[in-house]
């Protein structure tokens, strides 16, 4: 399965160690899924957990959470952009990396943002860890 991971599924993860996200990413590892990301993705990623209202999450966890997503992962160079109306734009990178890497789904906690009719799923973790679990 090859599976793009909005940013609110690794801070809820990271929030609640063994809750419904953390279980889900933990299943999807397991299972042999390839996280796909880009430059975009990968620094939002980043730069999100290091803001000071998340600094309770544990930096070890975190790069744990980040090493492990990098050695199932398939970063993607030279995304093609995806013109498509969108409810939030800060979700497109989301989008274009999961049409340009043939995505089965895009696993988020706001699936209202997404189109539906792309060729890819959007999933919650909850749906995720039930499919793959």
């Amino acid at each position: 399965m090859r599976i793009v991971l909005d940013t609110n599924v690794l801070v809820a993860a990271l929030l609640n160690p063994g809750r419904v996200p953390d279980r889900a990413i933990a299943a999807a590892c397991a299972a042999g899924a390839t996280m796909l990301t880009d430059a975009r993705i990968g620094l939002e990623y980043r730069e999100v957990l290091a803001r000071p209202k998340l600094r309770r999450i544990d930096p070890a966890l975190a790069a744990a959470l980040l090493a492990a997503l990098d050695a199932r992962g398939e970063v993607l160079d030279a995304v093609p952009a995806w013109e498509g109306a969108m409810i939030d734009g800060d979700d497109r990178a989301f989008v274009e990396v999961a049409l340009a890497g043939a995505a089965h789904a895009v696993v988020t906690g706001n699936a209202k943002h997404y189109p539906t009719n792309l060729g890819f799923e959007v999933l919650s973790p909850a749906e995720l860890l039930a499919r793959i679990g």
